[in-house]
C-alpha cells in the first residue's frame, strides 16, 4: 500500500445556481477525504462564478477512493447547499498529478455547474532499518 500526501488546488467554479435572490451568494467549499475535512475561504459576493486559488493537503493512501467537494453558500442564519462533486482518485495515484480539470457539480442528481481543481499525489518516502555489521540499526530510503 502506498501512503503520501494529496494536494488539492481549488481554483474556481462557474455556472453555479445562485441560491441568494437579493444579493450574490457567498460560496465556499467543504473538502472531505475519508475522515479528513477542510473548508475553503468564503468567496464573498462572488455569486455563481467564485475563484479561490487555495491549496489543501490531505494524508492519503492508495486505498482512498475519492475526494468529495460540497459547495455551500454562506448566510447569516443557515448556509445553503449549492451542489457537490465527487472525484475518483485512481487516475491520480497512477499519474502522480492531474492538471486543473473541470468536474461537474450536481444537486439532487442534476447538473448545476462545474468546479475546477488540480490534484497532486506525493508518495511518502519509506524508511527501512537494516542491521549493520556492528549489530546497530541504520536507516536508508
Amino acid at each position: 500500500m502506498v501512503h503520501g500526501k494529496l494536494e488539492v488546488l481549488l481554483v474556481s467554479a462557474k455556472g453555479l445556481e445562485d441560491t441568494d435572490f437579493l444579493n450574490n451568494m457567498d460560496p465556499y467549499v467543504i473538502l472531505t477525504c475519508r475522515t479528513q475535512e477542510q473548508k475553503s475561504s468564503v468567496a464573498n459576493g462572488a455569486g455563481s462564478e467564485p475563484e479561490w486559488n487555495e491549496t489543501f493537503v490531505f494524508t492519503v493512501s492508495d486505498d482512498t477512493p475519492q475526494l468529495h467537494l460540497k459547495i455551500m453558500d454562506s448566510d447569516v442564519a443557515n448556509d445553503d447547499f449549492v451542489g457537490e462533486a465527487t472525484i475518483c482518485l485512481d487516475a491520480l495515484f497512477q499519474e502522480g498529478s492531474l492538471p486543473p480539470t473541470v468536474h461537474p457539480v450536481v444537486k439532487e442528481e442534476k447538473y448545476c455547474g462545474e468546479i475546477k481543481l488540480a490534484l497532486t499525489f506525493t508518495p511518502a518516502v519509506e524508511t527501512r532499518r537494516l542491521v549493520n555489521e556492528e549489530g546497530t540499526y541504520s536507516s536508508w530510503n
